[in-house]
């Protein structure tokens, strides 16, 4: 299956008044894993903790494919590294849930930064921020009606919690300052961008329905602007 086609990031993405560069991060440990994903997939990741982060949480960031590699031809000027920033998912990641397509993305970003060269961050935010047990709450209230946002925000939380501030902190300690950054989400992109990193275009991942996360992609794109094309989102 071809990949989707890239779409130059917008100067939209930069905001000259607001840019503040993330606070300095630290890498504190690094080693190689071999990694065999659930459909047999292998490859090898050279993975990246850290010291300094301002949430305190323990994210990650995956080393694949020629990732050094990419970081050099950056600097040439040429191509900069593929990076995708992936929140956390059990119920997709782990588990294989189809009420999302949490899953099927970070498999498809693996392969394909594994391919190009470059990072997955890998960032420990469960449910858009909110959390393991408050996220299956919110599955719950979209079992009675609600979209995935609706349902945040009937439990008092906001419709997306995360902020990308690690997440900025651990690619400009990688040397990561200019990405091709692998998401349909702009806000990814246009927090990144606030926070000193250089988003040199947007990358979308595959479009991942299946039986039961059709309402959950539409609401992405309609209410969130994911770059999401569906039947149910036009």
């Amino acid at each position: 299956m071809r990949s989707p086609r890239r779409v130059a990031a917008t100067r939209k993405l930069v905001t000259p008044n607001g840019l503040r560069r993330a606070p300095a991060a630290t890498i504190r440990t690094q080693v190689t894993v071999p990694l065999r994903l659930a459909d047999g997939y292998a490859t090898t990741a050279r993975i990246f903790t850290f010291d300094g982060l301002t949430d305190g949480k323990e994210h990650l960031a995956l080393g694949l494919g020629g990732w050094q590699a990419a970081l050099q031809r950056c600097a040439d000027g040429a191509a900069p590294p593929l990076v995708r920033p992936h929140s956390e998912c059990l119920t997709g990641d782990v588990f294989g849930s189809l009420r999302c397509d949490c899953g099927p993305q970070l498999r498809e970003a693996v392969e394909r930064i594994t391919d190009e060269g470059g990072f997955l961050l890998y960032l420990r935010q469960e449910g858009r921020g909110i959390g393991l047990y408050a996220k299956l709450d919110a599955y719950a209230l979209q079992d009675a009606g609600l979209d995935t946002y609706e349902a945040n925000v009937a439990l008092g939380r906001g419709e997306d919690e995360r902020d990308y501030t690690a997440a900025a902190q651990m690619l400009l300690s990688l040397g990561a300052d200019r990405v091709a950054l692998l998401s349909n989400n702009p806000d990814k992109a246009e927090q990144l961008s606030r926070l000193g990193v250089d988003i040199v275009e947007r990358v979308p991942t595959r479009v991942h329905l299946s039986s039961a996360n059709g309402r959950y992609l539409a609401a992405k794109a309609n209410r969130s602007g994911h770059s999401i094309t569906l039947p149910l989102a036009e």
